[in-house]
């Protein structure tokens, strides 16, 4: 049964106005978008790129994990104030950059570089496809990897297109939650080994120190912990949807408009923050815990035995019992991931495709056929992509750093938009536009320092 067509989410117009809410306990019920990019994120941030990085590296480089997590949600309060105000989507958004514009329509470099990097993408989550295939190959050993890689696909794909995508979404959410939960289990327990954490591990994790041998891990693991630049993009997606620009309505310079403006972007800020503490909270204790047991046993998380490798970082803390509670969860994390990534991945795209006038992207039965059609298409190209490839992490890796490369592009983007748009509607105060500098100067010193030690 093919799910049914309701309101257009993406049309702003004055009959769906609705005041802000007012207090704390009302604001909860509008919050969510900053949950689905952390869900989106974790599969493939947190549990492959952290713990790899940590294995890696070891303590020394847990400071590119929490200026990871702390520098980028300037950029995407940015673009979420830009879903409010304007209602526009985030490739329009993109199309606006100035500088160079290509082809008939005449489209920003920045709409085209972002087509150009997402062909990167499908090894990322080719990667995550495989850990799942992998898992389950551990469990259910009667079917190889690559027949689980390909089941996985169809069960993906026939999900979204059957519309049962946000009940998975929430059950999803609910068991990513126990396993993060188990993580900080894991993270007490593992203080009563010979792994144990200490004080001079912190000291040297904030010691702002990038071995040579690091630098492409810390990259990747800097473009995909918290949210990455695809993830601040998509941002604005689940805002539209979950209807923070609606509920605005379109703009008139009113007090009324005003008021409503100001009161969804103090929803979006406690959604944004308080998803921030949560994903900085996990991605510190995955990076802890693979520096801790991983690093010390040299062991680093690779090919098929990424999965086994990772599950150590739990028997070796909570005991040998806690590996199928390791496996259970690290399914659910990754194949909620991979639902949350073709959701967002068809929205994108189907919005790109209307900035190159490929398809009538304000046309909804247009809109949800192409959703549809990419919902077939993209598990099929992350499938061949890990059949051919088969290295997961070596995969993720590569999609972290073409996860950065956009980082650098929203970084323009957002000083374009705070900075270089001439006309300022509800401009926000000194402190956020300090606090939006200071963060594009962080990602900015962050790569031009892994460039240098890489080179």
């Amino acid at each position: 049964m093919k799910p049914k067509i309701q309101k257009d989410p993406y049309l702003v117009d004055r009959g769906t106005v609705q005041a802000a809410p007012s207090n704390f306990r009302q604001k909860l019920k509008y919050l969510g978008p900053g949950f689905i990019l952390s869900a989106s994120v974790v599969g493939s941030g947190e549990l492959i790129s952290t713990t790899s990085l940590g294995a890696k590296a070891g303590f020394v480089t847990l400071w590119v994990i929490l200026v990871s997590c702390l520098v980028k949600i300037v950029l995407q309060l940015e673009f979420g104030r830009q879903t409010i105000i304007r209602g526009v989507t985030a490739m329009n958004l993109m199309n606006e950059l100035p500088g160079p514009r290509f082809g008939k329509r005449r489209v920003s470099w920045g709409a085209w570089s972002w087509l150009v990097l997402w062909l990167f993408k499908p090894l990322q989550l080719g990667g995550i496809i495989g850990g799942v295939a992998i898992i389950l190959n551990i469990a259910i050993p009667g079917l190889s990897v690559a027949a689980w890689t390909m089941l996985t696909a169809v069960v993906v794909i026939s999900v979204m297109l059957f519309g049962y995508y946000g009940v998975v979404e929430k059950i999803s959410l609910v068991f990513m939650g126990l396993f993060t939960l188990f993580t900080l289990l894991a993270l007490f327990m593992v203080q009563k080994t010979g792994f144990a954490v200490t004080w001079n591990d912190v000291a040297e994790g904030l010691s702002f120190k990038l071995p040579k041998g690091t630098v492409g891990y810390a990259l990747a693991a800097f473009g995909l912990t918290g949210v990455g630049g695809d993830e601040i993009l998509s941002y604005n997606y689940w805002c539209i949807e979950k209807g923070y620009a609606r509920f605005t309505g379109p703009r008139d310079d009113s007090a009324e408009w005003s008021r409503r403006a100001r009161g969804w972007i103090r929803v979006m800020y406690l959604d944004a923050f308080l998803s921030m503490i949560v994903y900085t909270i996990v991605t510190a204790a995955f990076f802890l815990l693979g520096a801790s047991i991983l690093y010390q046993r040299g062991e680093v998380p690779e090919g098929y035995r990424m999965i086994e490798t990772i599950s150590r970082i739990y028997t070796d803390s909570v005991g040998p019992a806690a590996k199928n509670i390791f496996l259970m969860g690290s399914f659910v994390v990754l194949f909620s991931t991979l639902f949350a990534a073709l959701a967002i991945r068809t929205r994108v795209f189907s919005d790109l495709f209307g900035v190159l006038k490929w398809i009538d992207f304000n046309n909804l039965k247009v809109r949800l056929r192409t959703i549809r059609v990419l919902a077939v298409v993209f598990p099929v190209l992350w499938t061949i992509a890990f059949l051919v490839i088969q290295l997961p992490v070596l995969m993720v890796t590569i999609g972290g750093i073409a996860t950065f490369v956009m980082l650098l592009i929203v970084v323009v983007a957002g000083i374009h938009f705070r900075f270089g748009v001439k006309e300022k509607v509800l401009s926000p105060g000194r402190i956020y536009k300090a606090a939006l500098v200071i963060s594009c100067i962080a990602i900015a010193m962050v790569g031009i320092y892994g460039v240098m030690k890489l080179f």
